[in-house]
């Protein structure tokens, strides 16, 4: 029997306000995630070195850095599926790099991840798909995991049709949502994306940020991007972390990073699209706040 416990864990109150209007609570600055000293090799090549990061609850962080700056592999390492070679990383309190593989899946099943490419099984269904993690780990009856994933399913912004389809005969889009949803099938608290725009068209990338500010807002969530995509940066990021010579080059909001004085850094966001994003943002915020005075 699915419950009302089941279904919303979290009740409204528990979203402080002000995370409506600025996405960051009086509780920002708790660290729910603390990575330490953390160095991953993979034979010879050394792809990061004694890396410190703070992942703030609450917040929408943006993680960026050239190719092969090891920007999924950090992902990987934080949510265990990368074991590195020194380093901590502590979630939500607790140092994952010293549990035992069987005590790390309750801890495991407060986090979400979205893989690059959405990583649904071919051979289940969409609705087979978000209700797998529910029965697996929440020891629901199918009916009942297949009744709470319509629900995510919903979360995520897909029809009820798309419930029965397979992931070959979906659009690029819609195994986004879809891994979205399962994603959010165990109600995490912190949610992961590796690449959550990237193939996707403008219009399409732009409804996927604003889903992810919708979703961290009603339901408190923090959450971990790593992408490319300039326009999720400058639209939905409270900071951005930017991997460079294999550790953390700067941590801050987008103004402070902007600034820093690294070649990398000064094409990235001061290029011609960087110049771009940033005007559109500029341009829409003002659009809003007209708005709201008219209002």
């Amino acid at each position: 029997m699915v419950t009302d416990e089941v279904l919303f864990p979290r009740k409204a109150g528990q979203v402080n306000p002000e995370s409506q209007a600025t996405g960051i609570s009086a509780r920002s600055r708790e660290a729910v995630i603390q990575v330490r000293g953390l160095t991953n090799r993979f034979g010879k090549q050394l792809v990061h070195d004694k890396l410190d990061l703070d992942v703030h609850r609450g917040e929408i962080l943006g993680v960026i850095g050239g190719s092969g700056s090891g920007k999924s592999v950090l992902l990987r390492s934080i949510v265990g599926l990368q074991t590195p070679v020194a380093g901590s990383v502590r979630i939500l309190g607790t140092d994952l790099l010293q549990l035992a593989p069987e005590q790390c899946a309750p801890l495991e099943q407060r986090f979400g991840v979205l893989f690059q490419r959405g990583a649904l099984f071919s051979s289940l269904t969409v609705v087979e798909n978000i209700a797998l993690p529910l029965i697996e780990n929440a020891g629901l009856t199918r009916a009942d995991a297949e009744h709470l994933a319509i629900m995510k399913l919903a979360l995520a912004g897909l029809p009820a049709n798309a419930a029965t389809k397979y992931p070959s005969s979906l659009s690029g889009g819609m195994i986004k949502r879809a891994a979205l949803a399962r994603a959010l099938a165990l109600d995490p608290d912190i949610l992961f994306l590796d690449e959550p725009t990237a193939g996707l068209d403008p219009i399409g990338a732009a409804e996927f940020d604003q889903l992810i500010v919708t979703l961290r807002n009603a339901l408190g969530l923090t959450v971990f991007i790593v992408t490319h995509d300039l326009d999720t940066l400058y639209t939905i990021c409270d900071r951005v972390a930017v991997l460079s010579q294999k550790r953390v080059l700067v941590a801050g909001p987008l103004k402070t990073v902007e600034a820093v004085e690294d070649k990398w850094v000064q094409e990235y966001f001061h290029g011609p699209r960087g110049r771009a994003a940033s005007h559109a943002a500029a341009t829409s915020d003002a659009m809003v706040r007209a708005s709201e005075i008219r209002r």
